[in-house]
């Protein structure tokens, strides 16, 4: 933007020059627009005995991930990049595209949202190879709605569950949708893994840990909770008096002494945080396990403090794990992060009307996710690969698109 003096302002002046006052950011709003595409073709004569033959021959089509589809890859990537990114349901989407000038049903949007899902297929089947590459997965689900999940009431619960590992440098998250919460989806997802696996107390993970030799890993964010809860219930105390410290006051204390070591030590190396938990940590744990054992038999078990204290002993070997490998993390709270942005987005959208829009949508909160952990701009990295993805015929070619290999700009993605 410039302003101009008047031709007046400037008479008699020996030169004019422009300086910056100030910037503002700006936006374009959305445009719906209709692209043409134009296929040149070439007539020849061929000369066949007594006959003059026609033939016709046309420019190559570039292709499209969805065939047939009226939505350009441009178009495609922002309907689903709003949904699973920016929490828009498609029904909002139909009508700010009407308001632009594209009259789309949500059946279309729909449709679209899992036939590029079908696409996506291979990209996640390699980023589940390289995710069990890694020495440490972190596991947790969380439940969704399908409303005609075969066999299943509408009210029913139904699960999403996520994956968070791989090598350092090529982390992936990935969401499967499954109707059951049994020990067949991680016995599923976990085959072929033999490393760490970080999760809740769920039961669930135990058989998959069993069958692979996966070295199970608790979370002391559970355990740290149910004490919260159980200092939340105590009693005030009287105007001018304190209480004394409660059993729950006084594991806490343990517990906060051992999130203390953590993240004074964050910035460390493998080893160096291994020999900072074995120094400094095991002493804590040690001092707990004593308290714990000589008090867990003095309070009600139904009470929340015995509730805590029976997890804390039912979980202290899976607990404790962490301090025997500096590449392990005290806490799932990293898995826990990678679903959030799934029940952030869940209380826009609600439901998922089928099993197949569920599935869909477990692939592209991978993608998604899986390209914000590697700092790459969800948008960008869609509209690459879903315009490479037809030309990608082999697994090498699948391979060159997973977000630790394309050429994009990095940016730092919340």
């Amino acid at each position: 933007m410039f302003a101009y003096l008047s031709e007046q302002e400037k008479s008699g002046a020996i030169s004019t020059f422009f300086t910056k006052v100030r910037e503002e950011l700006d936006i374009i709003p959305a445009q719906v627009r209709v692209l043409e595409y134009m296929q040149e073709k070439a007539v020849f004569i061929e000369q066949d005995k007594d006959e003059n033959k026609r033939i016709i021959i046309s420019a190559e089509m570039p292709k499209h991930p969805v065939a047939r589809a009226m939505g350009s890859i441009n178009l495609m990537s922002f309907v689903i990049i709003s949904k699973y990114a920016d929490g828009l349901p498609l029904y909002r989407q139909e009508k700010i595209l009407s308001r632009y000038g594209g009259e789309l049903s949500r059946t279309t949007l729909a449709n679209w949202v899992i036939a590029s899902a079908k696409q996506l297929q291979p990209l996640i089947n390699l980023l589940r190879e390289h995710q069990q590459a890694g020495k440490v997965i972190m596991a947790d689900e969380t439940r969704i709605q399908v409303l005609k999940e075969p066999d299943r009431p509408v009210t029913s619960d139904k699960y999403m569950w996520v994956t968070l590992g791989g090598p350092p440098d090529k982390q992936s998250v990935l969401f499967e949708y499954d109707p059951s919460r049994s020990q067949a989806v991680p016995l599923r997802l976990l085959e072929g893994f033999s490393g760490y696996l970080q999760t809740d107390a769920y039961a669930g993970y135990s058989a998959a840990c069993r069958e692979n030799g996966i070295t199970q890993l608790g979370c002391w964010d559970h355990a740290r909770r149910k004490f919260k809860e159980a200092q939340k219930a105590q009693p005030k105390a009287k105007k001018g008096k304190t209480n004394q410290p409660s059993k729950a006051d006084r594991v806490m204390s343990f517990i906060n002494k051992l999130y203390m070591i953590e993240r004074q030590i964050k910035g460390l190396s493998i080893e160096e945080k291994y020999q900072q938990r074995q120094e400094r940590s095991i002493p804590v744990l040690n001092k707990l396990k004593t308290y714990l054992e000589d008090n867990q038999h003095k309070i009600l078990k139904d009470g929340l403090t015995g509730k805590a204290m029976t997890y804390l002993s039912n979980q202290w070997e899976k607990l404790t794990v962490y301090c025997s490998n500096g590449e392990l993390n005290i806490s799932n709270i990293l898995a826990e992060n990678a679903i959030r942005p799934f029940v952030i987005g869940r209380k826009a959208w609600l439901f998922a009307d089928t099993p197949k829009g569920a599935r869909a949508s477990a692939i592209h909160y991978s993608v998604i996710e899986t390209a914000k952990a590697n700092g790459l701009e969800p948008l960008e990295y869609y509209q690459h690969i879903l315009a490479a993805l037809p030309y990608a015929g082999t697994v090498d070619k699948v391979e060159a698109l997973l977000p630790w290999n394309v050429e994009l700009k990095k940016t730092t993605v919340n």
